[in-house]
């Protein structure tokens, strides 16, 4: 994976590209899944690909989202492709997957509520999910565990999903508090001719409405993309092992490996402190 850490970096937001620029209309349902579309609890939903289409038509699907259930499907695919050693599909198929995983644990990617726009909170979805970690990242603990191995895929996307909801009324309730110490004149970001700064024709936050919003969740933001990078490593592995633990690096050239191993070592003492080195990241 760190041979073709770029490809992966670059791969990740293909998605959303495909979503934002494409156009694909099959793209967007496997962004999120809206939990109370369904009217029923979380526990009672179809746990697998095949119940889900059983129970639900690909209408319905396609309005209230089909997220845990496309990770199921990402996974299988790598899963196989592991077991043919096909290194681009290898390559392809982690980094969709990685992005998928990332979506699950963004709370609003499993609430109809997504961008607040039922209770007078708009915005706060890019607010959570962009803002805050742009401001913020270069001070978070990135360190997670080694990955671990998943013995049930299904329960453990589950497990994900219900983690991640559950974090959706906090998240909105913090943000509502905070909304009510400001005003439209401090809210959001001012242009030079003192007009609000828009982003997909919508008000960026200011930078202390941000911060606040971060304060008062306590972490919430920094916890939830460390578990997503922790579920991202135990996703990758799982899938490796179940493909029958594959011997990858031959499949590279081994001056490629070998050019890499000074950069590796530094990047892995960082990353060992909780640090990635020459993070940045690219506005929306």
């Amino acid at each position: 994976y760190y041979n073709h850490i770029d490809f992966i970096t670059e791969g990740a937001v293909v998605p959303d590209l495909r979503r934002g620029l494409l156009n694909d209309r099959n793209e967007s349902p496997r962004h999120y899944i809206d939990i109370e579309d369904f009217h029923i609890p979380i526990s009672s939903l179809p746990k697998t690909t095949k119940e889900a289409y059983t129970k639900y038509d690909s209408a319905f699907l396609n309005k209230a989202g089909y997220l845990p259930w496309y990770i199921q499907n990402i996974m299988e695919k790598l899963t196989t492709a592991f077991t043919k050693r096909s290194k681009s599909e290898i390559l392809f198929l982690s980094a969709e997957l990685a992005h998928y995983v990332g979506d699950a644990h963004m709370p609003l990617h499993t609430a109809s509520n997504f961008n607040g726009q039922f209770t007078d909170q708009k915005g706060v979805h890019a607010l959570w999910e962009s803002e805050i970690p742009e401001m913020f990242g270069n001070n978070y603990n990135f360190k997670t565990e080694n990955a671990a191995y998943i013995s049930d895929i299904t329960a453990e996307t589950w497990n994900i999903i219900t983690h991640t909801h559950s974090l959706e009324d906090t998240l909105l309730l913090d943000e509502k508090k905070v909304r009510k110490i400001f005003n439209t004149d401090n809210m959001y970001k001012k242009d030079a001719a003192g007009n609000n700064v828009l982003s997909y024709n919508q008000p960026v936050f200011s930078d202390e409405y941000a911060r606040q919003f971060n304060n008062a969740m306590n972490g919430m933001v920094e916890a939830q993309l460390r578990l997503s990078i922790q579920d991202v490593a135990n996703y990758w592995y799982t899938a490796w092992v179940n493909g029958g633990s594959p011997e990858l690096l031959s499949l590279d050239d081994e001056h490629l490996t070998s050019q890499n191993q000074k950069n590796y070592k530094l990047e892995y003492k960082a990353w060992s402190k909780g640090k990635l080195l020459n993070l940045s990241n690219e506005k929306e």
